[in-house]
């Protein structure tokens, strides 16, 4: 009998280090992550997937793409799910879009959507700054990025509800069926531009006309690579820059010694995006990202098998003790190679210039058409993994 209770006890024990989408977990994930960042700085997760805490074993995956593949997905991503040698004729075609020239020809269309959004808040009672700025910013700057028509916003902002909920359900069926209507967005608008052409008028001069014009190995990109992109560009901005305004406008309005700081210099572009990284390497509104390895590794001291789903987690990497003192307070003499918030090596964010120009213009309306940002309403809930950010951000502004 005893042996057969010890057997029971062993076969007990589960194959796994934790749960990232345990209640506990969910609660509070970036606190889970920094606890877990000190006891077990690579861990097997319960759904398979190898959790990887620390700064520095971060930074190394990132810089070999050979040894973690950035081929995970079954569907075809371009280029952020491609591998050298594939990578690099396709990776070059998006660096075209987010040059400082283009950033500087879009500046005025993304503060016209920043400072009437901002100019339509309620005054003096609480608002959500989720629903109230942050999904719209996010929205209007995009389809104003891409060319698309206003007649998108509703659909576009019902659209990542969906996905948002479905992907907290694990609900691959609904995914999928969200995922293709999405396509079906982005290829109505090559259509609108291709029948443009056809009938003798000119199709408006924007980031998806000129996709359509792009080559690869000396052929046209097919729609199927020009839809991969465009998700790309707009699933990726419409959640992540919605996030980071919510973080941002929350941590203004818990931390009136740096808004009123920000506030009085906020004319100085460059510090704001200074002061958005910092923030936003403090409390991170893109959980994770995904890596398979091709080969057997050792990362942290534990030995990952070839084949294997490794999660680089830039919301502990970047509060990782080691690297970041005090990595809750807010300063601005870090150095800014260290935080991976728009990740590093090849697969670094092509969109982290127009992120960062959104977010600073952002900024500079928000804090130029207030006097103050306080809090308002219950504590929020953060956001489901793999989410980042907060579900709602209640204020009140004067």
């Amino acid at each position: 009998m005893e042996q057969k209770r010890d057997d029971t006890a062993r076969d007990a024990v589960p194959a796994f280090d934790w749960d990232p989408r345990s209640e506990e977990v969910q609660a509070d994930q970036i606190a889970a992550y920094d606890a877990m960042r000190g006891r077990c700085p690579v861990a097997l997760g319960a759904q398979g997937n190898w959790a990887v805490f620390g700064h520095a074993d971060n930074r190394a995956i990132l810089e070999d793409p050979r040894s973690f593949s950035n081929a995970v997905s079954a569907h075809l991503t371009v280029p952020n799910g491609m591998d050298p040698p594939e990578h690099g004729p396709y990776r070059a075609i998006v660096d075209k879009y987010y040059t400082p020239w283009r950033m500087h020809a879009f500046e005025p269309t993304c503060r016209r959507i920043a400072h009437r959004l901002v100019a339509g808040l309620a005054r003096d009672t609480e608002v959500d700054a989720m629903a109230a700025l942050a999904e719209p910013f996010a929205n209007e700057v995009q389809c104003a990025f891409m060319g698309w028509p206003e007649t998108l916003h509703g659909p576009l902002r019902e659209w990542t509800r969906k996905n948002q909920a479905a992907t907290l359900r694990l609900d691959r069926k609904a995914m999928s069926a969200i995922a293709l209507e999405f396509d079906g967005y982005i290829r109505e608008q090559l259509e609108t531009r291709r029948e443009a052409r056809t009938s003798g008028a000119e199709p408006p001069m924007d980031a998806t006309t000129e996709l359509l014009g792009e080559q690869i190995d000396g052929r046209p990109l097919t729609d199927e690579e020009i839809v991969s992109i465009v998700r790309n560009w707009t699933v990726g901005e419409l959640g992540t820059i919605a996030a980071s305004v919510g973080i941002l406008v929350r941590f203004l309005a818990r931390h009136p010694d740096v808004q009123g700081d920000l506030r009085a210099r906020r004319h100085d572009a460059g510090l704001l995006a200074r002061a958005s990284d910092e923030i936003l390497r403090i409390d991170a509104p893109l959980i994770a990202n995904r890596r398979r390895t091709t080969r057997e590794v050792e990362v942290g001291g534990r030995i990952i098998p070839a084949g294997e789903r490794v999660v680089v987690l830039w919301a502990s990497a970047n509060r990782d003790e080691a690297v970041f003192d005090h990595a809750d307070e807010f300063r601005l003499d870090r150095n800014p190679a260290d935080n991976l918030l728009y990740g590093e090596g090849i697969h670094a964010c092509p969109g982290a210039p127009l992120a960062r120009l959104e977010l600073s213009v952002l900024l500079q309306e928000l804090l130029g058409a207030t006097a103050s940002i306080e809090p308002a309403g219950e504590e929020p809930r953060r956001a489901a993994y793999p989410s980042g950010g907060w579900s709602t951000v209640g204020v009140r502004l004067a």
